[in-house]
Parts: C-alpha cells; structure tokens; sequence
C-alpha cells in the first residue's frame, strides 16, 4: 500500500516534468518561427493589378463591348450570308419581275402530290404553273423513288414536263448516262434532258471532270437526238464549266434570293427560290422561271417541229 506522501512526491515530480516538456516544445517553436521569418505574400501580376483599378463604369462598358462584339460575330458568320434566305423563309413573298412563264422542280422530297389541287389553284405571282422538272435518276443506280408517278401526272395534268439526273461523284459518266437513258423515255413535247452537276470529284482535275461532263452529255444527246440542259449554281458554271464548249447547251441557273441574275452569260431557266409553297404540294418546293415566252418554251421541247403551232401555244 503507497503511503499520501509517496504519493504527492510523484505527483509533484510528474507535473514539474510535464511543465519542463512544455517549455521546450514552446522553445522549439519559437526557433522555428525566427528561422522561417514572416509568411512572404506573391505579389498579383500587371494585369491583375491593372484590373484592379478598373472602375465599376469600366466593367459595364466592357461588358457592354463583349456583347455587342458576341453580337456582330454571329450576325456576320451566321446571319448575313443567309439573310436572303430567312427573307424568303419568313419575310413576303419576292418574285423577279418581268417574266410570265414559272415552273417547279419536284422529287420525293415533295411526297405525294395533289395534282388536282396542283393543277387548279397553283399559282405563282398570279401565273399559272406551265411547266416541271422531275427528278429521274442519280448516280449510276438510283432511280427516284416518285419519278414513274411524277412524270406521268405531269403530263397527264397538262404541264411542259422534263426529266433530270443528278450527277454523282462516285461513278463514272458513262454508267450515269446509261441509267438515265434506261429509266427515261422521253416524247414529244418533252423538254429536253437536264444534267443537274453540283459537285466535282476530288480524284479529278478540271480538265478531267470537263471531260466527263460532255461525256454524259454527247451521249444523252446521241440518244434523244436534242441537246441536254445543264443546271448548276452560276459560280459552279464560272468555275468549272465556263469553257465555250458548254455554251451550246442551254442553261438553267440557280441564284437564290436575288432580284437579277448576276451570270452575264446566257441562261433559259432561272431557279429563283427553293422555298415556294404552292396548294397540292406539302412543304417547300423550287420555283423557277423561263426566260422567254410559252412559244418560245414549247419550241424547245423534243419534236417541236412536228408539235409546235397555235395549238401549242394556246396550250
């Protein structure tokens, strides 16, 4: 048994030991405070200091700068270029002036037509629909799938009808004019072939894709016995079929949302619009015009000779 005295001697002995460890370890620390000195604060960089002496009225109107320049950024990149269009989409209807002979191009892309309706009421800028381009064949194989139903009413309904290929990079000129040549039967008072062209194969040169355009072209032509139609964008045509060999052709040009055509040369067809709306037809439909009168439209057409006349005209 510890006698109290014993006792209180530990005691004693354990807090003056416990007050010793103290004082070091608060020594210690001190020396190191001394050693390592004062915490060192990283002075801000120029512009953080110039920014901070930008007042609160220099913050709105930079803020102001931004959106404005955020502003002029996606009105030049993605409003101007297509303004004509988002005219024509939203704005009044805008014909070109001075001509009387419209026409329509169609494809699946309408879908199912009300050729009565079409026929009845189709209208554009007071005018009567006089004549349409179907699309035929693309490629080396494909044949529009509402080609057969299309040509026929067209006919059928009384329109000036026509056919077109559209030219694909991918095959060779001479099996896209054999496919077209085999899917359409062209007759009397047809309009004469059209090559639509909008692209150039990027594994020919000009001088190449020149040659295989009149490639598709003398062979249309030896087999219906009348020279095709090129359609293309007036800046495709100066750029890659600007050659006076092309200028026997007629041309039907695509120049959208203008008030004239900016192509000097000479042109039969102007696509004017891709977003006509007409009764019969759901959605948008192209709307062109030609340059001539009806007369002179019936007189291009495949056996004109034989075809033309009062009873043409009056049509």
């Amino acid at each position: 048994m510890i006698s109290s005295k014993g006792s209180k001697e530990r005691h004693t002995g354990s807090s003056s030991a416990h007050k010793t460890n103290h004082k070091r370890q608060t020594s210690n620390l001190n020396n190191k405070r001394k050693l390592s000195g004062p915490v060192a604060h990283r002075r801000p960089n120029v512009v953080v200091r110039l920014l901070q002496k930008v007042p609160s009225w220099g913050w709105w109107i930079g803020g102001l700068a931004v959106v404005a320049g955020y502003v002029w950024f996606f009105y030049y990149f993605f409003v101007s270029p297509f303004g004509f269009r988002w005219r024509a989409l939203y704005g009044d209807i805008s014909y070109p002036e001075g001509y009387e002979i419209h026409g329509i191009d169609i494809s699946h892309h309408q879908g199912h037509i009300d050729w009565d309706k079409l026929k009845d009421e189709g209208l554009i800028d007071k005018f009567p629909v006089r004549f349409i381009m179907i699309k035929a064949t693309e490629g080396a194989t494909q044949t529009d799938e509402n080609f057969e139903e299309n040509f026929y009413q067209a006919r059928e309904y009384g329109f000036t009808r026509g056919a077109y290929h559209f030219y694909s990079v991918h095959s060779p000129a001479e099996w896209q004019a054999t496919h077209f040549i085999n899917q359409v039967k062209l007759e009397n008072g047809d309009l004469p072939p059209v090559l639509d062209v909008e692209h150039k194969p990027k594994n020919q040169t000009d001088e190449e894709f020149k040659a295989s355009v009149l490639t598709w072209l003398n062979m249309v032509e030896k087999h219906y016995k009348v020279k095709p139609i090129i359609y293309t964008y007036y800046k495709f045509k100066l750029k890659y079929l600007n050659d006076s060999v092309f200028d026997q052709y007629p041309y039907w040009i695509a120049h959208y949302y203008v008030d004239s055509v900016e192509y000097k040369g000479r042109w039969k067809f102007w696509q004017h619009t891709d977003v006509g709306k007409l009764p019969g037809i759901k959605g948008n439909v192209d709307f062109n015009i030609y340059n001539g009168s009806y007369y002179d439209l019936r007189q291009m057409t495949i056996g004109s000779l034989e075809t033309i006349g009062e009873k043409a005209y009056n049509e």
